[in-house]
């Protein structure tokens, strides 16, 4: 991450102040809620795809700023919302906004935060960068809810998790890279293979967090977690399709009677290794890692490419 900052360092410092000024408030409990909000802030990664993108093809300039700060308002949005949905007391080993204030107070925050991006966007024409990012949320609020209903009736089609991560997780990822590519390039061929390089990103970091769901690593939530709330993670399904039927049988059971027992969970991440769910999964991740880093060899090689060259491998490397 060294060389990422090097090329992308002076452009975060500045974001970071213009992010804090755009939620300021003079609503005495939502300022306090947005100041909770910044100072726990995650490791600003769809910031650092924006940045990169638009100095793959030109200068950083205030639309760019505006772009990195669209994306981050709608994630931070989404996120406070999920915890809602998820009924999470926890988001990156802190309380969570409906933790501390409780639902209502959450709900009410996230749509705060989703008014200031819209308001950032129009009120200096941004509509193409507006455009592409509101297309994101439709697409992870359709993503969301096609987990749902998938999980429910545990239907662990392959084709269907890639549907789910590709509109919940890539699509605000991908969309990050366009509009960032947009900002600088005001090119919408460039912007919409910026948005296909996101989108193998986005899909091969999600694949990575579910592979930390079969590990023992300190990631911020519970080992298990995905099995708990009868998630569709790929290591589970490639299990669920190529072992014997009897114990086929026993897993559907247990997914959906006991996945919160955790002896019957386990049993389930055991299974899923002896399966080989992990190494298919891995060979997944790495084959859309390689996508991605073959549409970025296909633009000039500037210090921003190698930097997102780095991002890229972060994504699959990661310990978190």
């Amino acid at each position: 991450m060294k060389f990422i900052k090097d090329v992308i360092g002076t452009e975060l410092r500045i974001f970071e102040k213009k992010f804090a000024d755009a939620v300021s408030t003079d609503t005495p409990l939502l300022d306090r809620i947005m100041k909770y909000i910044i100072k726990r802030k995650g490791k600003q990664i769809r910031p650092m795809f924006v940045f990169l993108s638009a100095k793959l093809h030109g200068e950083v300039n205030e639309s760019t700023y505006r772009a990195a700060g669209l994306v981050e308002l709608l994630h931070t949005a989404t996120l406070v919302h999920d915890d809602v949905v998820d009924e999470s007391m926890e988001r990156r080993g802190f309380f969570s906004i409906n933790a501390i204030w409780k639902n209502k107070i959450a709900v009410l925050v996230g749509d705060y935060l989703l008014s200031k991006g819209l308001l950032l966007s129009t009120s200096h024409n941004d509509f193409e960068q507006l455009h592409i990012l509101s297309d994101a949320v439709r697409q992870m609020s359709e993503g969301e809810l096609l987990q749902i209903e998938k999980s429910r009736k545990l239907n662990l089609d392959e084709s269907v998790y890639f549907e789910i991560i590709k509109n919940k997780t890539a699509s605000l990822l991908s969309s990050a890279c366009a509009a960032g590519a947009f900002s600088t390039s005001n090119d919408k061929i460039i912007a919409d293979k910026m948005k296909s390089f996101g989108e193998k990103v986005g899909i091969a970091f999600q694949i990575k967090d579910d592979l930390f769901d079969y590990g023992n690593a300190d990631i911020g939530k519970p080992t298990g977690n995905d099995i708990k709330e009868k998630k569709l993670t790929l290591p589970l399904i490639y299990t669920l399709n190529h072992v014997e039927n009897n114990l086929r049988k026993k897993l559907i059971y247990l997914l959906k009677n006991k996945n919160k027992n955790p002896d019957s969970i386990k049993f389930v991440i055991s299974q899923v290794i002896e399966s080989g769910g992990i190494r298919y999964a891995e060979e997944q991740m790495n084959t859309y890692r390689d996508e991605a880093m073959r549409i970025l060899k296909s633009f000039e090689n500037v210090p921003a490419r190698t930097a997102l060259e780095d991002l890229v491998r972060y994504t699959t490397d990661r310990k978190y």
